[in-house]
């Protein structure tokens, strides 16, 4: 009888059609409509964390979907904050950028040569990804 570890290296691991980098529209919820990057993927929770360029600070990229952590003070001279984190948005949520026409649009995939790539339905182009953040 096989064991749970043998049975879990034997399950198919989940592929997603959405990955780390990919340059997503929101389409339903209360950011719907905003443009930003895929900062981190789950998919064993079928979820992703969007943000989106600060053009103030670039090194510091600001939250799509936030919410705000209220945060105590713990001693005297500390002073009580609000934070804004980036909520995690369900995968559904999201849409994959077309690179050629920067409209939202389906995943495929397709072989080329003897790799599987991504495409994008609308234009059929190839999305490659941007690991720069």
């Amino acid at each position: 009888m096989p064991t749970k570890a043998d049975i879990k290296r034997l399950a198919k691991p989940i592929k997603l059609k959405i990955r780390r980098g990919d340059k997503v529209m929101i389409i339903a919820g209360k950011d719907k409509g905003q443009v930003g990057f895929v900062a981190a993927v789950s998919a064993k929770e079928g979820k992703v964390i969007v943000l989106k360029d600060n053009p103030d600070n670039p090194e510091q990229p600001l939250p799509l979907n936030q919410v705000i952590k209220h945060r105590k003070a713990k001693s005297q001279g500390e002073r009580s904050a609000r934070i804004a984190l980036p909520a995690p948005l369900h995968i559904s949520n999201v849409m994959v950028l077309d690179p050629k026409t920067g409209q939202p649009s389906r995943v495929g995939r397709k072989k080329e040569g003897d790799k599987l790539v991504r495409y994008a339905k609308k234009s059929g182009s190839v999305i490659k990804v941007e690991e720069s953040k």
